[in-house]
């Protein structure tokens, strides 16, 4: 196999192709009802549309200019946009190998070109953002720039480390994980080391350190990597734009090859991945951009969707298509989340899409209340076990939350209830030891046919696989308990279930054909169906969907998180919750709980975003929005109108001991300039300290999500002696001032800080 964006020889290959394997047919991807992954493709174009709806149907056939498909959770956007590639291929208007589909994860986009070999149309690119320029970098490095391309790093935290050494900054394990954060956003921001401080307050980013010293660390960090002759992640995408910006002889290579291009999940792409897409398209307007604004959580990496809401700005003859149809909740689940996004405010709000369910009626959402912790999570284990006494699947069961630190609770009250369980977003299926040493196994076994002793007696494929796993530790029947031998077993049972539905689905295929199968999901990331209810926070669960969802932790504090603080940053918490609504098919529980311990401080409240929406509760009635409904915009020849943000006028900020206006945002929360004296408590300093160690270690957040230093220090140099004073400090506000006020006005008094519950 030659090297990835290199053309193999004999013969000579373009570079867009350069070390692809020939595709194979997978299991791996889904299926429309009753179908088949091996039955023959469509038998022309016009079968390629059999089974859209209209708005669908509408996206596969505008093949040409701009389009816009804004589209809602559960509604068939990979359905309508690989049905689009697929009917442009077979009806002879896109050429297969002139297509380039950008997604953001590798299994989006393997699932893709699974789809799209399904409907006949193999060959046409599927790829990441980052794949997709890599493969580009890594061909024309030599060209541009000559040489090989630099070695990529797998973990850029060690560098962020050595720059903090080498600048004589101490970071602890929570602040080295943060610095790494903010210099992986100002890349993807296309911000300089010199800008970050500046551009860090205009947006809003609360820095875990100075932000002075997170510019001088962003500034080494680049140096070390430049020594070294090494780049990063983010340096792949900026190093091809670099290139395609200087090289207008290698950009018009690029355009000439892809002429067309799709982008999936629009509204995570970030202004370095946008100006990426710029640069490969040109002076063209052969593109699809497929969103939903209502699911942007991910801000804090630096995705936005002014992209897709400002598209009919930037293209303003683009067919717009709105889909609304959801073929994945019940009318109640989508009661539920419309009703959430009818509370919303902002311009994602504005253009929000109301879901109308296809689906058959189902349970209402259950809503629980619960003491504490303990027994919100034992409550929820007892409702999973009923289910499953009742048939449903472990593996069609999901418990949400909004942080990872709350998932230690659910796995022990899970295993205390003999519930089998997988944790989402821990170490991929794939990297697990033993399935390393099952697929080598494997391997071994396919290599030596009928000379291998273990597949004595074993008659087919199934047989096969579980004589070869026997001997890594597989055995018919689970082993009593849970823990490491569980979850070892859990991994070797998911590879015997995959063996049998693929010797099912393919009744000739050899253990050779299951190996090929291993590795192309180990490629795309696909790992085969654990038989346990999964536990993974709401982030990981975007583009997932199971029959029941429990969605915990739903209180104040934790959704919205305590350290969202603007406008902004309430509403995409608030997208968070909905993402978390719709990944539920037939069942939702949504429980909170009054307290984090037996015994605490029953001081919680349910989510203000349920509000109107649990029964009992009082709330906004839900308003209407413009963007609700589903259909087909065609070429407006002006851009929709934006309601633009309301600004505040504020007395400017001055210096407490001199007098002199301040602007740099660690001096407004001082209220002096960073070189006037500083009355400061060194006492009071550290007591809070100590107290703010203590609640971020309950909470499971970094300290500086519960004050900054600079904060701290601002408290103890005014000793504020009530709530009014405290308030009065940058940094506190009103969500901090109601849950750490009363601890913060005892440490500044002289006793106690309390805060019992310790609850986040």
């Amino acid at each position: 196999m030659p090297p990835c964006g290199q053309p193999p020889h004999p013969p000579p290959q373009t570079w867009q192709h350069g070390g692809v394997t020939a595709a194979t047919h997978s299991t791996l991807f889904p299926q429309v009802p009753g179908g088949s992954p091996y039955s023959a493709p469509p038998s022309g174009a016009d079968a390629v549309l059999e089974g859209l709806d209209p708005e669908q149907r509408e996206v596969a056939t505008a093949l040409h200019g701009p389009v816009c498909v804004l589209a809602g959770a559960g509604t068939g956007k990979t359905r309508a946009i690989t049905h689009r590639i697929a009917y442009g291929v077979r009806a002879g208007i896109l050429q297969p190998s002139s297509v380039l589909a950008v997604t953001f994860t590798n299994r989006a986009a393997g699932e893709m070109r699974g789809r799209l070999r399904q409907l006949g149309a193999a060959g046409v690119q599927a790829r990441t953002f980052h794949s997709a320029a890599l493969r580009q970098l890594q061909y024309f490095w030599p060209k541009a720039v000559g040489g090989s391309l630099p070695r990529i790093v797998d973990r850029k935290i060690q560098i962020v480390a050595d720059a903090a050494a080498a600048s004589r900054i101490r970071l602890d394990r929570n602040e080295l994980r943060d610095v790494t954060a903010e210099i992986e956003w100002s890349k993807v921001t296309q911000t300089v080391p010199a800008d970050y401080a500046a551009a860090a307050v205009k947006a809003g980013r609360e820095a875990p350190r100075d932000p002075a010293e997170i510019a001088q660390l962003y500034a080494t960090y680049e140096d070390l990597k430049r020594d070294r002759a090494v780049i990063d992640f983010e340096d792949v995408l900026l190093l091809t734009v670099g290139i395609l910006q200087d090289r207008h002889d290698i950009a018009d290579e690029v355009r000439a090859q892809y002429q067309h291009f799709v982008v999936d999940e629009y509204q995570d792409v970030s202004p370095l991945q946008q100006r990426l897409l710029e640069l490969w398209l040109g002076d063209r307007d052969n593109l699809c951009v497929v969103g939903d604004a209502s699911q942007t959580i991910y801000s804090f990496t630096g995705a936005t969707p002014d992209h897709l809401l400002d598209f009919r700005n930037r293209h303003p003859g683009a067919t717009v298509v709105k889909l609304v149809r959801d073929y994945r909740s019940s009318p109640q689940v989508v009661h539920l989340a419309n009703g959430l996004l009818a509370q919303a405010r902002g311009r994602a709000a504005d253009h929000r899409l109301e879901l109308v369910s296809q689906r058959d009626p189902g349970p209402e959402p259950v809503y629980t209340e619960y003491a504490d912790e303990p027994a919100e999570a034992e409550g929820a284990a007892r409702r999973i076990r009923d289910l499953l006494a009742g048939g449903m699947p472990a593996a069609e069961i999901a418990i949400l939350f909004r942080t990872n630190s709350q998932s230690e609770i659910y796995e022990q009250a899970l295993a205390d209830a003999g519930v089998p369980y997988q944790l989402r977003g821990a170490e991929r299926f794939f990297d697990r030891p033993e399935v390393r040493k099952a697929g080598i196994a494997l391997r071994g076994a396919a290599r030596f046919g009928a000379n291998d002793s273990l597949l004595d007696g074993a008659v087919d494929l199934p047989s096969q696989v579980r004589a070869v796993l026997s001997g890594e530790g597989w055995t018919p029947t689970p082993p009593a308990g849970s823990g490491a031998v569980r979850e070892r077993w859990e991994s070797l049972a998911a590879l015997v279930n995959l063996a049998q539905d693929f010797a099912g689905a393919q009744p000739d295929a050899t253990l050779a054909d299951l190996v090929a199968e291993l590795d192309e999901r180990a490629n795309a990331q696909h790992a085969p169906t654990v038989q346990g209810v999964t536990l993974a926070s709401l982030h990981s669960a975007k583009g997932l969907e199971w029959d029941v969802v429990f969605l915990v932790g739903i209180a104040e504090g934790m959704m919205p998180i305590t350290y969202a603080k603007t406008d902004e940053q309430i509403e995409e918490e608030r997208r968070l919750l909905y993402v978390g609504v719709t990944r539920a098919r037939e069942r939702l529980h949504l429980s909170w709980a009054l307290s984090r311990s037996p015994g605490g401080r029953a001081s919680r409240r349910p989510s203000r975003f349920l509000d109107g929406l649990r029964p009992g509760s009082a709330g906004t009635a839900g308003r209407a929005t413009g963007g609700g409904a589903g259909g087909i915009e065609r070429g407006f020849s002006t851009a929709g109108t934006t309601v633009a943000p309301r600004r505040t006028s504020r007395t400017p900020a001055r210096c407490r001991v001199c007098g002199r206006t301040l602007s740099d945002a660690g001096e407004m929360k001082l209220m002096r300039c960073d070189g006037c004296p500083s009355d400061m408590d060194e006492g009071l300093y550290e007591r809070l300290r100590e107290w703010r160690a203590v609640q971020a270690h309950r909470s499971g957040q970094p300290a500086f999500c519960v004050f900054t230093d600079r904060t701290l220090i601002a408290i103890a140099e005014a000793m504020p002696g009530d709530e009014r004073e405290l308030a009065r400090i940058p940094g506190v506000g009103v969500r901090k001032l109601n849950r750490y006020g009363a601890d913060v006005l005892a440490i500044c008094a002289g006793r106690d800080g309390g805060g019992e519950d310790g609850e986040d």
